[in-house]
């Protein structure tokens, strides 16, 4: 097994599959220096201001001039003059393919009256306002498995009851884009099939009335679902008491459920990478998307997200877009985050983070050509704004920050009942109520993090398993968690402190 990678024939770097010593020749070229695991290694001379290909893209611009071996990082590649902002052949729908051959595969899900399917059977707690976020965690924690086990005792079908609060709610514009956003992320949460039943607590007072909420989302109350205010109960005790009541009373119809063969085409993925390190295109990524691609041809959904992090290799997704609108969509998604970030004084390329940056990754450029890779190759359905209700099936795209907690809480609010979620770094991520499971994209990491790591894509890079294979595994995976195999994540309780919406606009 060589100790380098070359991901294309045409790239002017290869990337160091352990760490390499200066001396050590890689394709006749001499290395200069120490070159950390998962980083770059130029293979031929390049000039300051020329174009240097990973993936045979574009990952940014020389800023001095680099001499074959050396390694390429930070103190000489950089995102050019423009700031990336080059020329991109968007061709829509020039690599649109004709579906897959139809294919059937079952997990055991939890089958609701209106036709939907679960994954996991919880009780959920939800706020409209950071102001009675107290008193959801309160009534959430009185049947806590750990600290009041009798609670549950009698409901083994009820996975948990989960208070979900969050820190916004009021001080903000009632008609402005952040509430309109808060409350599709609400709704999304509150209709969620893996939700037995909700209850909704409020203050009273706030920017995001209940019942203002309800006619927006087109909700109505019923006997799991219910909502009241801190102000009308009569302070914060006797909302305790009364949200617990309520809940007592949804137990026993949550936990009238049994599991049932489902067909895989009723499991929804988010798709997440977080603390990716140079690796995540190479393994992590490339598997998922290996496994997308089974899920599609199945007649599963899968979203990708965290438009900060496709920055630059959305090109490579308007040409599987199945209508240019769909791909335009996408397009216009982008100049909005450009516009966005330029009035809140940023720019694209704040991202990677510095652990993406020591884990090899260099400009968002690059990033985004290895985060795009766990879409697979399947058609570009569709485009849907933030918490948006996801009603296409196969693979399509969510608008979402590239913050993890905030672009998962989207893609759960849009449907989905199960979230990977790709890590180089050792993310500690977890989602409730739809379990998350951890793809580490290097050996290291799962031996050093293993309790929270699901499965090993580092065996793509140890040149022991396939990305086929591991894409096949990861499909195995998914169906074994949807059917109730619990993932580390769940095992150490994650979940109640990652419900983040995303908050837009001026906090008044």
């Amino acid at each position: 097994m060589t100790p380098y990678i070359r991901l294309h024939p045409a790239d002017d770097v290869v990337i160091a599959r352990a760490q390499l010593l200066g001396g050590t020749v890689v394709e006749h070229v001499t290395v200069r220096g120490l070159i950390p695991p998962g980083h770059k290694i130029a293979m031929r001379d390049i000039a300051p201001g020329e174009p240097v290909r990973r993936y045979n893209q574009i990952i940014g611009f020389a800023s001095k001039p680099i001499a074959a071996g050396e390694h390429v990082h930070t103190q000489n590649l950089d995102m050019g003059p423009d700031k990336g902002d080059f020329e991109r052949d968007y061709a829509f729908g020039a690599d649109v393919k004709p579906a897959p051959a139809k294919r059937e595969a079952t997990f055991m899900g939890i089958k609701r009256a209106d036709g939907r399917v679960a994954t996991r059977n919880y009780i959920g707690v939800l706020t409209s306002v950071n102001c009675s976020a107290t008193a959801a965690r309160a009534i959430a924690d009185h049947f806590s498995r750990k600290t009041n086990p009798q609670a549950l005792a009698a409901f083994p079908n009820v996975d948990g009851v989960v208070a979900l609060t969050h820190g916004t709610g009021c001080g903000m514009d009632t008609q402005g884009m952040g509430m309109q956003i808060l409350e599709r992320t609400l709704t999304g949460y509150a209709t969620h099939a893996n939700f037995a039943g909700v209850l909704v607590v409020g203050l009273g007072c706030e920017a995001n009335q209940i019942n203002a909420w309800l006619a927006t989302g087109h909700l109505a109350e019923g006997e799991n679902f219910r909502t009241f205010n801190i102000q009308d109960t009569g302070g914060t005790r006797k909302t305790v008491e009364k949200g617990v009541a309520l809940i007592q009373e949804m137990l026993p119809r949550a936990n009238a459920v049994k599991r049932e063969p489902c067909s895989a085409a009723h499991i929804t993925i988010g798709l997440q990478c977080g603390g990716s390190d140079g690796y995540s295109g190479i393994s992590a990524n490339p598997a998922l998307g290996a496994a997308v691609d089974l899920l599609v041809a199945h007649g599963g959904t899968a979203i990708l997200s965290e438009t900060p992090e496709v920055y630059g290799a959305e090109h490579l997704l308007t040409r599987r877009a199945v209508k240019r609108e769909v791909g335009q969509k996408l397009v216009d998604r982008i100049k909005w985050w450009e516009h966005y970030t330029e009035i809140n004084e940023g720019e694209m390329n704040n991202n990677p983070s510095p652990g993406n940056k020591a884990g090899g990754l260099t400009t968002i450029l690059e990033k985004s050509l290895g985060a795009v890779a766990k879409g697979g190759t399947s058609n570009l359905e569709a485009v849907y704004e933030y918490a948006e209700p996801v009603t296409a099936h196969g693979f399509v795209y969510m608008d979402t920050p590239g913050y993890d907690p905030v672009s998962a809480t989207g893609q759960v609010a849009g449907g989905a009942n199960l979230i990977c979620f790709t890590t180089g770094r050792g993310s500690a991520y977890g989602c409730a109520p739809s379990p998350s499971l951890k793809l580490a994209t290097n050996s290291a990491l799962w031996q050093r993090q293993e309790e929270d790591m699901d499965i090993n894509c580092g065996e793509i890079v140890d040149g022991t398993a396939s990305i086929q294979e591991m894409g096949q595994r990861i499909f195995e995976l998914v169906l074994a968690t949807a059917s109730g195999a619990h993932s580390k994540s769940e095992q150490h309780g994650y979940g109640q402190n990652e419900f983040v919406p995303w908050q837009v606009g001026a906090v008044m």
